[in-house]
């Protein structure tokens, strides 16, 4: 459990409170769904401290962004240029990004700081496509011709372990190469680079015109975003892991329900989650159309970074009196096991009404459930089971580090079993290369893509037609509990068939 000394306490100058159990709509066939949306309320005016100095008082997001513009206060809608601590691009936005850069500031430019931009190759990696390939080949130029302290290359394409500076995913590998860090500010050319606000920074995704901007300026123009406050309290039961959480939340309030905003959470739930799961927590936040997402550090965080980083970094949190435009609550030990119905991540159902619905594969990878505690999670299914799957499953783990952590990894009450072991008995798929994989689609030959229209149980993060592949494939988001019990029987299956 984490300390909760380090928790900002909770305000009392809340706009509007929520307090939400479970009733998502049934699981059906049909295309019709119950999606349940919350308006949020329009925002409060705010009032200086009472007492001592005038000042206002604001949230963890306000005070990261007030500190990156060098300006005392901030409020939600202003328009400031934020110094950025670090800037992150990868093989599918970079070529783009750069030539932006160039175009803008020229051809033989120098990018504002070598050592805040970090290059991470991991979408379209393992393939023949020419083009996926040439793409990595642009990013090597560019970082040899910058000298680019932090490019994560990959030049053997047969045999990823003999490439020592290849990582995998970006998201799960910024956290892991240290650039992760409390009170900054990380941009990256991908959506999910929300992921990094588990850290307690403000991180968030932008688009190649804004990442060239910042590679020859080192500063982005942005408009403060209010801030949601999700509370998330009550003991975490053992058959529900931070992706039911998230797909919990967004069914709440929808995918457009976080527009613009920023989402915070806390609570004594989320103090006691992992590093790990607090990222998965943060990954899904622009699912719900969330500009960013972030988790207050604490011990936990500050245990995690140690030996990751020689910077310095100054934590910052949410004031007492600070205004948030809603605040919703959670009694997280009344939840169950949930998955995503396609073809939207707030198509929310309980895994267990889904019970017929029939599957042909399951995907456990990605950003967002292809982390080591997320292959932890699918071993300890299989484990207790003592059976073998019944539909194809992929394993692709997000970095060269979650690979070798299944191999080497035992787990806890196996006998001295390491995840590979649990899988190979199991009759999953070997262990694939780490990439972003399927999640994305890719070129046909991608591992696990779906070329066909079949239906898959996934760790990933997004069920839109085509997402994985096929656009007729059908995809269901699920923890991965949920996805490991679904591959022992064929069908969508509460986890907790097996897990108690």
């Amino acid at each position: 459990m984490a300390s909760s000394a380090f928790a900002p306490p909770s305000s009392s100058l809340i706009s509007h409170k929520h307090d939400f159990g479970l009733s998502p709509a049934k699981c059906k066939r049909s295309h019709s769904r119950r999606i349940v949306s919350v308006m949020a309320p329009q925002q409060t005016q705010r009032t200086p401290a009472s007492t001592g100095s005038v000042k206002t008082a604001m949230t963890l997001t306000e005070k990261i962004l007030a500190r990156a513009s060098e300006k005392p206060a901030l409020m939600p809608g202003e328009n400031v240029w934020v110094n950025v601590d670090i800037l992150m691009t990868h093989d599918v936005c970079g070529p783009g990004s750069i030539g932006i850069f160039k175009r803008e500031f020229g051809q033989n430019a120098k990018v504002w700081d070598r050592e805040k931009v970090v290059i991470i190759p991991d979408h379209y990696i393992f393939t023949a496509d020419e083009r996926a390939n040439r793409n990595v080949d642009i990013l090597r130029d560019f970082c040899k011709e910058q000298d680019i302290k932090y490019f994560y290359d990959i030049t053997d394409l047969s045999n990823f372990k003999v490439n020592p500076d290849y990582k995998g995913v970006c998201h799960v590998a910024l956290a892991q190469e240290g650039h992760c860090r409390p009170g900054e500010v990380l941009l990256g050319t991908d959506s999910h680079t929300c992921t990094a606000g588990a850290f307690g920074q403000f991180a968030t995704g932008i688009g190649n015109t804004d990442a060239g901007f910042v590679l020859g300026a080192g500063k982005i123009l942005l408009k403060v975003p209010p801030t949601l406050r999700f509370v998330l309290d009550g003991e975490m039961p053992d058959y529900l892991l931070a992706k039911d959480l998230i797909l919990q939340i967004i069914g709440e309030i929808s995918v457009s329900g976080a527009t613009y905003k920023a989402m915070e959470f806390v609570g004594s739930t989320v103090e006691g989650l992992n590093m790990e799961e607090r990222m998965t927590l943060c990954n899904m936040v622009v699912e719900a159309g969330g500009k960013n997402g972030v988790v207050p550090p604490d011990s936990t965080t500050y245990k995690y970074l140690e030996g990751k980083t020689s910077l310095s970094y100054e934590p910052v949190y949410s004031d007492q009196t600070a205004r948030f435009l809603s605040e919703y609550r959670f009694d997280v030990s009344k939840l169950e096991p949930l998955v995503a119905k396609p073809h939207s991540p707030d198509n929310r159902a309980l895994a267990r009404e889904c019970k017929d619905v029939k599957i042909d594969r399951v995907y456990i990878g990605s950003c967002t459930g292809g982390k080591t505690e997320d292959f932890l999670a699918a071993a300890k299914v299989f484990l207790a089971s003592g059976k073998k799957v019944k539909v194809p499953t992929f394993l692709v783990p997000a970095t060269q580090k979650v690979w070798m952590d299944i191999y080497t990894m035992e787990v806890p009450g196996s006998g001295g079993k390491t995840c590979s072991q649990i899988f190979e008995e199991a009759g999953c798929d070997t262990p694939a290369s780490p990439s972003c994989g399927a999640c994305l689609g890719g070129p046909r030959d991608t591992y696990a893509r779906m070329n066909e229209p079949k239906v898959c149980v996934s760790t990933t993060n997004r069920n839109f037609p085509g997402r994985m592949g096929h656009k007729e494939g059908q995809i269901y988001l699920a923890s991965p509990y949920t996805a490991a019990a679904s591959a022992l029987t064929g069908y969508v299956t509460d986890p907790r068939e097996f897990l108690h």
